[in-house]
């Protein structure tokens, strides 16, 4: 299978020889090329020296637990960041979100969804990729979205988003004033299938959003709720 050469290595961290066996099998049968760590201390020596385009990251690991990996790999820039978390730890799986993971997948999990996760992710987050002919910029009063290098700035101040929340902030931006329903932005926005989506990653995105874009993230001025229905963003 030729490589993508313009997608770069993932790190797949996982104590779990067969997981991890499993998933870059699957991920290198799809063209990517793939590191593995058992550990996070072996992974956030790889990510310091190799600087993966995505890491598939799971909870429980030995050591420096998934959560503190996520908190580095965070401060260290925006490498997308899918979770890989056991189906009863919905407490993780929050914090993981509002720390800024991408995405999650629940364990036990099917390969097959996973590499359909990393292609989706790597393609929304690839700049050339993003821009389309007539929509390079939005602007909405003091708030600008820049989709080719994926930048937003709030009264001229660059605000620092995860891809995730700068999926979410352009596609409800392309539509002022229309209403979604979570699971419409889980079907747009996070391109997989319902089955492994809980409609509560789109509200903790949306709190992060809201926290910085918003001098008062209580009274929104992008995003508005509008209840029993969804969002929608306020132009």
């Amino acid at each position: 299978m030729t490589s993508r050469p313009d997608a770069g290595n993932i790190l797949v961290v996982d104590d779990e020889p067969m997981v991890c066996e499993v998933v870059s099998r699957y991920l290198e049968n799809d063209g990517f090329q793939v590191v593995e760590a058992s550990d996070g201390q072996s992974a956030l020596e790889i990510f310091a020296t190799q600087q993966p385009a995505l890491v598939v990251l799971d909870i429980m690991l030995p050591g420096v637990d998934g959560l503190t990996l996520l908190r580095h790999v965070r401060a260290a820039g925006d490498t997308p960041v899918i979770l890989l978390t056991a189906r009863s730890s919905e407490v993780d799986r929050i914090v993981g979100l509002e720390i800024g993971a991408d995405d999650y997948v629940t364990k036990p999990f099917s390969p097959r969804e996973l590499a359909a996760r990393v292609r989706t992710v790597l393609r929304r987050t690839q700049p050339s990729r993003s821009a389309s002919n007539g929509d390079a910029t939005l602007e909405f009063g003091d708030l600008r979205i820049d989709v080719g290098p994926r930048e937003v700035r709030v009264a001229g101040e660059l605000v620092t988003l995860t891809p995730k929340e700068f999926d979410l902030l352009l596609f409800l931006a392309r539509s002022p004033r229309q209403v979604f329903s979570r699971r419409q932005l889980l079907d747009h926005v996070w391109d997989s299938s319902p089955d492994y989506q809980d409609p509560a990653t789109i509200t903790v995105h949306i709190g992060r959003l809201r926290q910085k874009l918003d001098t008062d993230p209580d009274d929104p001025r992008w995003i508005a709720t509008v209840w029993g229905v969804g969002y929608r963003f306020e132009p």
